[in-house]
């Protein structure tokens, strides 16, 4: 069995989608568990690009390095490559659900409805805000990679 993939949107893919990603493969790594992890935003503005440097600093803080991290759009061939595509608030899962080929085998849902009693919640958006946005931001992406790699150590 292919090792599954997970696909982690955000809007520009320099914040919050970044630190989804790599909350995701600490988890899964820490649980020696084997999944595939990318991140990507709705929009293509910031393409490219290096996650945002409070992003950096924030991930490094947890013993994490995403600065070889680049900004992308997502593509069409995405919801075939991956089995699970997150998105980190609803206007971005709208837009995924608006883009989706028919047929697509990608599994859509927002990144907070893993975490019981967090359903219909968006991960803050910390862009416009400083670094305790980016502390905000990081708890909410770890618990939920800490679900997502639990259903992943039941589904085994």
């Amino acid at each position: 069995m292919a090792e599954p993939a997970f696909l982690f949107v955000c809007l520009g893919n320099i914040c919050r989608s970044p630190l989804a990603e790599a909350a995701f493969r600490a988890a899964a790594r820490a649980a020696g568990v084997a999944a595939f992890a990318d991140s990507a935003g709705t929009g293509g503005w910031h393409a490219g690009e290096a996650p945002d440097r409070r992003s950096i600093a924030v991930a490094a803080k947890h013993g994490i390095d995403i600065r070889g991290l680049r900004a992308r759009q997502v593509a069409r061939s995405d919801f075939a490559r991956f089995d699970h595509i997150l998105a980190l608030d609803s206007q971005n899962l709208a837009d995924l659900r608006r883009i989706a080929p028919a047929g697509s085998r990608a599994r859509l849902r927002l990144l907070l409805d893993v975490v019981p009693g967090w359903e219909g919640r968006a991960v803050d958006d910390p862009y416009y805000g400083g670094p305790e946005g980016f502390d905000r931001t990081w708890d909410e992406v770890r618990a939920a990679a800490d679900r997502l790699v639990e259903e992943l150590v039941q589904t085994r």
